[in-house]
């Protein structure tokens, strides 16, 4: 939790999508469904309708203070609310004035623009109230505790990890890097854009098994064969974020906004259980570029990464579908 020297709102800004629309390459726009975003999710996926060169979205928002901002004892005036998109792997960052409502409501309104050769792939977006307080001006005095995510590739709204698997000859492939992978069925690269994780087809039976449709013992093995896969995608891609953070000025770590950022987000409670989530990272950076802890986390990250593999449930549908099976022979 970080301290500011000056008095703040306790509660965070409420923040919400409320349209999303495309301008297109010829200049007409395309207004989306609402399924291209997802208030539950808190995601906007621009990909959903299939447009491939699109030069710009239009998001409408909506933002909520809380209670106690417009408060006539409030020890802050100039009140604003700004809506600011982060994108840590284009390095670009915009922001947006919205508009108050009516003129003493604590509802604010307005849009912002997503210029598509800015952006990549997933972008953070936040609600920032600032004010003046104590003489000084643009102070923040609340936020969005949880900011949305705008895919601009995706086609559903989701902010859960995003993997790209893709098949290839380790022995043969132009990726030289992999030719000293290949006695392994898998491996994942956390150096990308988007996580990769690259299928082995020199390992003879790997594709056939993961391509398989069948309910029986093979449908079982290939789920188990799945859940061990995304149990080291998520191994690989807890240790490239955590490996790869920013540093404020006083040696405390930064959120990144990017995947990096949900991974973090998604596995530091069960790593760190108990604690807000800041303050977690702050445990993990310290363990990790500190003397000792370090080794000792390694259980508590397989565990996080186990979980959200579910690898607990994919491994008791292979023993019961085996056990079913041997009773049958036995019989």
């Amino acid at each position: 939790m970080k301290i500011y020297p000056y008095e703040r709102l306790n509660r965070p800004v409420a923040l919400r999508v409320t349209s999303v629309s495309l301008r297109l390459a010829d200049g007409t726009r395309d207004p989306l469904e609402t399924t291209a975003y997802s208030t539950q999710q808190q995601a906007v996926a621009l990909g959903v309708a299939g447009h491939d060169a699109w030069v710009s979205a239009m998001i409408g928002l909506s933002a909520t203070l809380p209670p106690g901002a417009n408060a006539p004892d409030a020890p802050w005036s100039d009140l604003r609310v700004l809506a600011v998109l982060t994108d840590g792997e284009t390095n670009i960052r915009t922001s947006v004035e919205l508009r108050r409502d009516t003129g003493d409501g604590r509802d604010w309104s307005g849009s912002l623009e997503v210029l598509r050769d800015e952006h990549v792939g997933r972008a953070s977006l936040a609600a920032h109230a600032v004010a003046t307080v104590d003489g000084v001006h643009g102070r923040a005095v609340t936020e969005t505790e949880r900011n949305w995510v705008i895919d601009t590739v995706s086609q559903e709204p989701t902010r859960g990890l995003q993997l790209d698997v893709q098949k290839a000859s380790f022995r043969r492939s132009s990726r030289e890097w992999l030719h000293a992978y290949t006695d392994v069925p898998w491996i994942v690269d956390v150096s990308a854009r988007v996580p990769t994780v690259f299928v082995n087809t020199d390992v003879e039976g790997v594709m056939g098994l993961l391509e398989s449709s069948g309910s029986g013992v093979d449908g079982k093995v290939r789920d188990l064969l799945v859940a061990q896969m995304a149990t080291d995608a998520w191994t690989a891609v807890f240790h490239g974020a955590i490996g790869d953070l920013e540093v404020e000025p006083g040696g405390g770590p930064v959120f990144p906004t990017d995947w990096q950022g949900e991974v973090l987000r998604e596995m530091l409670p069960d790593v760190v259980p108990g604690a807000h989530v800041e303050e977690a990272l702050r445990q993990v950076h310290r363990c990790r570029t500190g003397d000792s802890g370090w080794v000792e986390l390694q259980t508590r990250i397989h565990y996080a990464a186990v979980r959200r593999a579910d690898a607990a449930k994919a491994l008791a549908y292979a023993i019961r579908s085996l056990e079913q099976t041997n009773r049958g022979s036995d019989t």
